[in-house]
């Protein structure tokens, strides 16, 4: 049963309707000066907010400072306003990428992996990666498989929040972010299906590159309501082949990982391009690259449609064993999914709302943790709820244009 329009009022409420600076100060005291103290933050390792680096309606992608060191806003904080907006572009800092110097050893970071706290980082890695292989820097292999490395370690290290990653970004993500977001379901996808670790390995950084092309042009063409000139429709269409060509240029030659690449908008029936190839002469990967693809593609908004309903993308999925890919590859996809994935709102039979932080296992969960209560009022904390307690049983889903500000790391458990 679906509950929009009873989620667009609670959702709403006042306890994250603004937020005011004076207070916000306040509330974050106790945390300001003993960064720098620490050694854990310094000051001028701090630059301003970008116009342009944020937007209305999508939960902040990091933590937001002011200039003494203070925590204004934690990473999911929703910006709801063009007055917070402007209040932020005008107090608000960030801690900026790192940018590796080119005579450095790349070295793999052995850190435990927060796929939150690194969500900047490893969209400022894939970037530096794409940019490496388009300038065919001779570190262009050695970062794309650090890159690859990196993710598939985040994903098995903390798998409900890698997933979680993909439902919490998916309103109006960038190219890169949707780039990511291939990358962590093809990994869990592959596995499920039933692929050796080498290959969902060569599948993750073929995830990471098949759209490398499209990178310059990607975001332009999902901000606009025109229809595509005969010049856009064929990038698109030569993107597999121009992708491969950057890589191949950057001295990536393996051949399963560029096979996968140029098959992965080949269709099972033969309608798919740029070879119009059928049946098993397509890879798996190739398939399950094109599966994640059209999954984040259809929970994605854009300019000129409205995002599906991760509901009706699961439905959607669901019958696609159709003959056009194998009937294998999207039931794996729904098992990695669950029927309520993490990072989604659901509300319980006890009329709370909450986000999925776990999928079920054996005969316990999905596991919830509730946001806000029976009437709307927004929980000062947050309780973990198992729904396979009857009390907590799953209502339905609650999919608002517009997700409440939650505090990731906290509701994962990442931060105590």
């Amino acid at each position: 049963m679906h509950h929009k329009s009873a989620s667009v009022s609670i959702l709403n409420t006042q306890a994250y309707a603004g937020f005011d600076v004076r207070i916000l100060k306040e509330v974050f005291r106790r945390t300001r000066i003993a960064l720098r103290h620490l050694g854990i933050l310094k000051l001028d390792s701090l630059i301003r907010i970008a116009p342009g680096a944020l937007t209305i309606g999508r939960p902040l992608p990091w933590d937001v400072f002011d200039a003494d060191g203070n925590v204004l806003l934690r990473q999911g904080y929703v910006i709801q306003t063009n007055t917070q907006l402007e209040q932020l572009f005008e107090r608000g800092r960030f801690k900026p990428r790192k940018i590796e110097r080119k005579k450095e050893k790349i070295q793999e970071d052995q850190r435990q992996r927060n796929p939150f706290a690194d969500y900047a980082d490893l969209l400022a890695t894939l970037e530096a990666t794409l940019n490496a292989i388009t300038s065919e820097d001779p570190s262009a292999q050695k970062r794309l498989l650090g890159l690859a490395r990196m993710l598939e370690r985040t994903c098995q290290e903390a798998p409900e929040a890698s997933l979680a990653l993909v439902h919490l970004y998916s309103i109006g993500p960038t190219i890169h972010e949707q780039i990511l977001f291939y990358g962590i379901l093809c990994h869990f996808t592959a596995r499920a299906f039933g692929l050796d670790e080498k290959r969902t390995s060569v599948l993750t950084a073929a995830a990471l590159t098949a759209n490398l092309a499209l990178v310059p042009v990607a975001d332009q063409l999902n901000a606009s309501t025109r229809v595509l000139t005969d010049d856009q429709r064929a990038v698109i269409r030569k993107h597999p082949h121009r992708s491969i060509q950057a890589l191949t240029s950057a001295g990536i030659t393996n051949n399963l990982l560029l096979k996968i690449i140029a098959q992965h908008h080949e269709q099972a029936d033969g309608s798919g391009y740029p070879e119009g190839l059928s049946g098993t002469d397509i890879l798996p990967e190739a398939e399950i690259l094109a599966l994640s693809e059209r999954y984040v593609a259809m929970i994605t908004k854009r300019a000129y449609r409205n995002r599906m309903t991760i509901t009706a993308a699961r439905k959607l999925i669901a019958t696609l064993g159709d003959g056009k890919v194998r009937p294998a590859i999207p039931r794996s996809l729904l098992q990695v999914l669950g029927e309520y994935p993490p990072g989604m709102l659901v509300r319980l039979d006890n009329n709370e709302v909450g986000v999925v932080t776990g999928r079920a296992v054996r005969a316990r969960g999905p596991f919830v943790k509730a946001i806000f209560g029976p009437r709307g009022n927004r929980y000062s904390g947050t309780f973990e709820r198992d729904t396979s307690v009857p009390e907590y049983n799953i209502q339905g889903a609650e999919e608002p244009e517009e997700m409440p500000s939650m505090d990731f790391s906290l509701l994962w458990g990442f931060r105590n």
